[in-house]
């Protein structure tokens, strides 16, 4: 774990006033975000530090990357920066309305560039997606006046290369901010030969940005160690995760919660699973586990969401005659807290072969809801550790549904047992993955960046984590 005071050139974030509002730069404070931060507020930086964070999803769009970028860019901006931010025109979700070529949201300068929005149905459709937004992205990108910090992020995959050219060309920072590694995910998924000339193309130019940048943020340490088997420099890998928002996502008692009277769920022990059902995450185990309880009315199986292997889900369910296994559409985000606290627990996987690739960042708002998390994968990653460090749950190794039906059945009898891990997980939460001090962190590695005397003169204090084992729960 990593100590959080390294992330601070001062030690620990001084105390503030809890709530404080940051205001907009640049606007009036009658029209100012209401977003509050835990830790110091807004902090003016030197002027004309411009920034361009870059990726093909942002608000409004219910992405995973979209929301984490959103918080960041408005962040940024609320402590001073020039925040703009370089997206799609098009939609995550196909059918949905597009949003302005420009427009200041929040104090950010978004620029939506056209791009077809065919959906993640194929890897034919995902890829035509990927190329018409990095085609008009990179266009764009250098007819935009010079930026002092280019943030890449991994959608459309190898996207950091405009960042690249931009550092090469314009003379600007460029940090990528590895959500995931590509082609590495393909590859480990088997959706792509390594002895395919392309691909090794593809790795090799993938790998380059990474050793070109000027920084590599990570989700966590497993991250880190497949970044440093790519030969980038120790010194330029910063760890600082990705959050949920304790204003936005906060526990709910079922007694005042809406949504679940709504459901018609009274007493069931609901199992959730919430966000992308991806080639990442596995399912079987959950779907045997809804097997076994058919016959059981107060286990429900919940999925909210949408992916590629939804369709699995469907076709598991009307197959096998689950009426215990329910599917919804995504919720809004102003509605997470209300879906999340809905469940009793949060089901939550990952392939063991995506060790290091991918981090699911859904955890953080199952911690923030207070709810207990079971985890299904490998028995070593972020998610694993975290869930056994705090407590807030069950982590199962992969293929075992019988220790998935042993959990669920252990806290269908013991809610006091679910309420404490609940509890377990929003504290640590709390501790190190809310959206306060992780853009804070963020804050201070773009500060230390754009500092005169550059990083090479007055380095950010930056840690690659080491793992620390713990005591299995359950």
């Amino acid at each position: 774990m990593v100590n959080r005071k390294l992330w601070f050139r001062g030690g620990p974030e001084p105390a503030r006033p809890a709530g404080r509002p940051l205001h907009a730069f640049g606007r009036p404070e009658a029209e100012a975000s209401t977003m509050t931060v835990d830790g110091p507020g807004p902090a003016r930086v030197e002027p004309g530090r411009r920034v361009l964070l870059i990726n093909q999803y942002y608000w409004p769009d219910h992405a995973s990357t979209a929301q984490h970028l959103t918080d960041l860019a408005e962040s940024l901006a609320a402590r001073g920066f020039e925040c703009h931010v370089l997206c799609a025109q098009s939609r995550y979700k196909p059918g949905d309305p597009a949003p302005p070529a420009e427009e200041v949201h929040n104090g950010v300068h978004i620029h939506r560039v056209p791009a077809t929005s065919l959906g993640r149905k194929s890897t034919l459709s995902r890829m035509t997606d990927y190329l018409s937004f990095y085609a008009r992205a990179v266009v764009k990108a250098f007819r935009l006046p010079r930026f002092d910090l280019v943030v890449t992020l991994t959608t459309p995959p190898i996207i950091g290369l405009v960042g690249t050219l931009l550092r090469r060309l314009k003379g600007s920072t460029h940090v990528c901010w590895s959500m995931d590694l590509h082609p590495d995910a393909s590859l480990a998924l088997r959706r792509m030969s390594p002895r395919n000339p392309i691909v090794r193309s593809l790795a090799w130019l993938s790998d380059a940005v990474l050793r070109q940048a000027d920084r590599v943020v990570v989700l966590g340490p497993y991250m880190a160690d497949r970044i440093l088997m790519k030969k980038v420099r120790p010194d330029r890998i910063a760890t600082i995760p990705v959050w949920s928002r304790k204003d936005e996502v906060y526990p709910v008692a079922h007694a005042s919660n809406g949504l679940r009277k709504q459901l018609g769920f009274r007493d069931e022990l609901v199992c959730m699973y919430s966000g992308n059902l991806g080639l990442a995450h596995t399912f079987d185990e959950f779907l045997e586990a809804a097997r076994r309880m058919r016959d059981r009315e107060d286990v429900i199986f919940l999925y909210v969401g949408g992916g590629p292997r939804l369709a699995e889900v469907r076709a598991a369910k009307e197959r096998d005659g689950l009426d215990n296994v329910r599917i919804l559409d995504y919720v809004a985000r102003e509605d997470l807290h209300l879906s999340l606290s809905t469940a009793d627990v949060h089901l939550i996987s990952m392939r063991p072969e995506m060790t290091g690739i991918v981090v699911p960042g859904k955890l953080y708002g199952i911690m923030a809801a207070a709810r207990p998390a079971l985890f299904v994968g490998p028995p070593h990653c972020e998610s694993a550790d975290l869930i056994r460090r705090s407590g807030g749950g069950f982590a199962v190794p992969f293929g075992d549904a019988d220790g998935v039906v042993a959990a669920l059945e252990r806290l269908r009898a013991d809610r006091n047992l679910a309420r404490q891990m609940g509890e377990k997980g929003r504290q640590a939460f709390l501790a190190s993955h809310e959206m306060g001090p992780c853009c804070y962190q963020w804050f201070e590695l773009a500060r230390g960046l754009l500092a005169p005397s550059k990083a090479e003169s007055r380095p950010v204090a930056v840690a690659v984590p080491t793992r620390v084992g713990a005591v299995e729960v359950g």
